[in-house]
């Protein structure tokens, strides 16, 4: 009879000669495997498959008997005493690190001061701003200032005050003062930033404009202790401009309301249509006639001659520039016929120069859009994005210069040394001379951004490294006097 290998060595010896040892399970498999190939000699195909089976009727005997002899070698190991472990010498010479301790936290508050304006109600639900517009884009940007306020030793907090009256907003600022805050994050009309900025001067406090687009806060009425975050209207109508006429849409049909805000942008695109070389070829204003009904609204007013009657002939324009802040009918005007042909609608209706689209997804936005669905439930919008850039910038500055008085740190945020880079792909700073924050502009419809302005090939501005200053007033022609 063959035996395999291993059942060829005498029970009790393996390896090589004068080599003795213990074989401590396989001496009762060989007695088996034996006596069973033994009696299936005489049958070839038997013996054949016995033999096969040798390696798994080897393992299942390994592991039947594994517990018992884990358990014997166990017993073996001597008990382990209960004298306290000898402590190790402590080596003589060297260097002893010891681990920082987290830093005692500076408290840095910011106050959220936002004014409550009775508007008309939009011709869309969806442009009814939700109760926490700009508060919850302030929130995230102070998650993040509080990330890294761990490492420098500030905690920053967020408190909100709202208020219906210019006078009530004042109280609310001098409250903000006496219980700490210096940073203060508005949401209110122009005029009530005018009248908290003068009651403010010579005091520590730093405001940061989210809301108000008027250009006279950035021109007559420009204030040393405010900084702007939204754009004016000039800078929004610059940037659509600049896209417009890039791609060769220069004659354009301004057609506006009869509020001041439309006014007001109604001028501003007359200002960027000489600026940049568009044509306004015809100006029509909008009545609403329609009584509330919305089948009625905005129809686009026909032509009128020079002595107010309707013209025969409408002039020839490639684009419909639409001035309706409210958002009242601008929305129903490509759709409620009055066009002489099929062009597209700019403005404050379809194709818009808007800070913020939930359709943004470079340099980092689509990660912001996410993050901030996730946690309040909703889509962001401009003053939300714009409430964040004004949290940013308190967090950014305190960062640079902590533990550095109010002055120093209100001084570094128009300084050359300051920047952040909030989703648009390049650094952004505060212009010196009227206190407005330098950014790209998206042109974007509701869903999607089509472009960026500042557009390559327009003409420089005063600072040539800095293209963002072609949108909106540059140095040479601002008369702020801060």
């Amino acid at each position: 009879m063959d035996l395999p290998a291993w059942l060829a060595s005498p029970p009790g010896i393996e390896g090589q000669v004068g080599q003795v040892r213990p074989r401590p399970v396989p001496d009762l498999v060989d007695l088996f495997m034996v006596r069973f190939l033994s009696f299936a000699r005489p049958l070839p195909l038997c013996r054949s498959l016995c033999l096969a089976s040798a390696g798994v009727l080897a393992l299942w005997a390994c592991l039947a008997l594994a517990p018992s002899l884990a358990l014997a070698a166990d017993e073996a190991v001597p008990a382990a005493t209960d004298a306290p472990p000898t402590p190790a010498p402590k080596p003589e010479g060297g260097t002893q690190v010891q681990m920082p301790q987290s830093p005692a936290l500076t408290p840095v508050p910011i106050g959220y001061l936002r004014q409550i304006v009775e508007h008309p109600r939009p011709s869309s639900r969806m442009d009814v701003e939700p109760d926490d517009a700009g508060i919850a884009g302030a929130k995230m940007a102070l998650d993040e200032n509080n990330s890294g306020g761990k490492f420098t030793g500030d905690l920053y907090s967020l408190d909100v005050s709202t208020v219906t009256t210019p006078d009530a907003a004042v109280a609310a600022l001098q409250k903000f003062l006496e219980s700490g805050h210096h940073f203060i994050i508005v949401d209110a009309p122009a005029a009530t930033l005018v009248k908290l900025s003068d009651w403010a001067k010579g005091k520590d406090i730093l405001l940061l404009n989210v809301s108000a687009t008027d250009a006279s806060l950035r021109q007559e009425e420009c204030r040393a202790n405010v900084l702007h975050i939204v754009p004016d209207r000039y800078m929004l109508a610059d940037a659509l401009a600049q896209y417009l006429v890039a791609n060769k849409w220069s004659n354009w049909l301004l057609v506006r309301g009869t509020t001041p805000a439309d006014t007001a942008y109604a001028e501003a695109v007359k200002r960027a249509a000489k600026r940049f070389g568009a044509t306004i070829v015809d100006e029509r204003e909008y009545k609403d006639i329609s009584g509330g009904k919305r089948d009625a609204m905005g129809v686009i007013p026909p032509p009128k001659d020079k002595g107010g009657n309707a013209a025969k002939a409408a002039p020839d324009y490639q684009v419909i520039i639409v001035a309706d802040e409210d958002q009242l009918w601008g929305p129903f005007l490509p759709y409620r016929g009055g066009a002489s042909h099929l062009v597209p609608v700019a403005g404050t209706a379809g194709l818009m120069a808007t800070t913020w689209s939930p359709g943004h997804e470079k340099w980092g936005a689509t990660q912001a859009n996410n993050h901030f669905q996730k946690d309040y439930k909703r889509l962001m919008r401009p003053i939300d994005y714009q409430a964040y850039v004004a949290s940013r910038t308190i967090g950014e500055a305190v960062t640079r210069n902590h533990g550095a008085d109010f002055p120093t740190i209100a001084g570094f945020i128009t300084s050359d040394e300051f920047q952040l880079a909030p989703f648009k792909g390049v650094k952004q700073t505060y212009r010196k001379w009227d206190g407005q924050f330098r950014q790209p502009i998206l042109i974007a419809t509701d869903k999607v951004p089509v472009s960026l302005s500042p557009q390559a090939g327009m003409p420089p501005a005063s600072h040539p490294d800095i293209d963002m200053d072609t949108l909106g007033i540059d140095q040479p022609e601002s008369v702020c006097k801060m």
